[in-house]
């Protein structure tokens, strides 16, 4: 069995449900994981904050819109009247729900609450047409089966006997659809995976069941070499490893968050980004095998911060470093890129809100000095250190870039270069001329 992943943008309209429902028609049994209507999130959270504000009117206003454009949906994608009356009577049912929130105390978990609603409206309309055009599908309430514990991580276990006994309520089914993102806690409230969301839920669908493949649709046709808004001449990435798509997404990729695809890495699982729009094209696979004596792809990421701390005391000082990243620990501040010398350490940061207690602190230990506006820029591929040239290769393509930090070795898969953002465009292309259009 296999599991398919389509997003908001796949199922924006329903002209593009009806693309999506033939293209899971092939003849396999699998389970499709479904996001919200695009759109549809952000009224979702525009609802809430009202809430928060405590102006019912606001939010008032805002679910008879959205009402407003689910009737029309209906309307266009279904042809019987049955299924139509079935549909709203469901979508119907979720609004009042949403109008019930407008009294009383509102907090986060009330806000989870709604927010989760689009996943639960747009897995409903699929179903349901998928049933008035004869398919053999069902429904799989994601709330049933996909749990966090108590450290907020997917409960794999309590996921995999509960999916198992879901599926064997319907084991003749050929079409399972889920809801993704939306979960349930430790503690049975409706909440919601966070990072990669219905990602990650394909992913964690994927490794409970032990799918052949697990297939992501967007709207582009896979992971490109570079950023093509900014770059010309980019293409789709045929392959790569687990670490090489991770590292890309950290560093930029939007089309997959960095940890979404863990679950599929460890169980062994090939996942392939596909395109909704232009379905036969290739996209890419993402597997634990590697490519040798490749580079893949660049990736940039934005807003970055860099800092220098110098000090004389860290010269032959053991545990200077360790009281550095205390600091940082201490302020829950994730550090990107690390470079040390005898006297001094340069790090990087993408969150600036404890900027100024952080600095206020590393000025115990030496003169700090900051750098904003910073772009990283990493290249990904196979950079083992064995691999003679590649580094330089890369470097070589940056000769006319002012760099401001370094970072390989960390990584078998990747070298990152610290720029000035207003370098970034030149930057990306003129390591796509080095490394592939040369």
């Amino acid at each position: 069995m296999k599991v398919m992943k389509f997003g908001g943008t796949s199922v924006g309209t329903t002209q593009r449900m009806k693309d999506v429902v033939n293209l899971i028609n092939d003849g396999e049994k699998k389970i499709v994981v479904l996001s919200a209507m695009s759109g549809t999130t952000n009224s979702l959270v525009e609802i809430s904050d009202y809430l928060y504000k405590k102006n019912p009117e606001g939010a008032f206003e805002t679910i008879n819109a959205l009402e407003s454009k689910y009737r029309s949906h209906v309307d266009d994608l279904y042809s019987t009247d049955e299924y139509k009356q079935i549909t709203w009577d469901k979508l119907k049912e979720i609004f009042d729900f949403l109008r019930t929130f407008t009294k009383g105390i509102f907090t986060m978990y009330e806000e989870k609450m709604i927010v989760g609603q689009g996943e639960i409206m747009s897995t409903n309309m699929v179903t349901n047409y998928l049933l008035e055009q004869g398919y053999n599908a069902c429904l799989l309430p994601a709330l049933e089966f996909m749990r966090t514990d108590k450290n907020g991580e997917p409960d794999l276990e309590y996921i995999r006997e509960k999916l198992k006994d879901q599926i064997a309520t319907n084991p003749d089914a050929d079409i399972y659809i889920t809801q993704g993102f939306i979960c349930r806690n430790a503690y049975g409230e409706m909440d919601n995976l966070q990072r990669g969301g219905s990602d990650y839920t394909a992913s964690l669908i994927g490794a409970a069941i032990g799918a052949t493949e697990i297939q992501i649709w967007t709207d582009i046709d896979g992971m490109h070499n570079n950023d093509p808004r900014f770059v010309d001449k980019t293409s789709p990435v045929s392959h790569l490893h687990f670490e090489e798509a991770a590292e890309l997404a950290y560093f930029g990729a939007k089309i997959l968050h960095p940890t979404c695809v863990q679950p599929a890495k460890f169980a062994g699982i090939p996942v392939k980004l596909l395109n909704t729009m232009d379905p036969k094209a290739p996209g890419t696979v993402i597997s634990n095998e590697t490519e040798y004596n490749k580079i893949k792809a660049v990736a940039a990421k934005d807003n970055i911060t860099a800092i220098n701390i110098i000090s004389s005391r860290m010269l032959l000082a053991h545990g200077f470093l360790r009281k550095v990243f205390e600091i940082f620990e201490t302020y829950k501040t994730s550090i990107d890129m690390v470079c040390t010398s005898e006297v001094g350490v340069s790090l990087t940061i993408d969150n600036t809100t404890h900027l100024k207690m952080i600095v206020n602190e590393l000025k115990k230990f030496g003169t700090v000095k900051i750098n904003d506006n910073m772009c990283i820029i990493c290249v990904v591929g196979d950079l083992n250190w064995h691999n003679v040239g590649f580094e330089s290769d890369a470097t070589e393509a940056m000769r006319n870039i002012p760099v401001r930090m370094i970072s390989y070795g960390g990584s078998s898969h990747n070298i990152s270069f610290l720029v000035a953002a207003e370098d970034k465009k030149r930057a990306l292309q003129a390591l796509s001329d080095k490394l592939f259009n040369s």
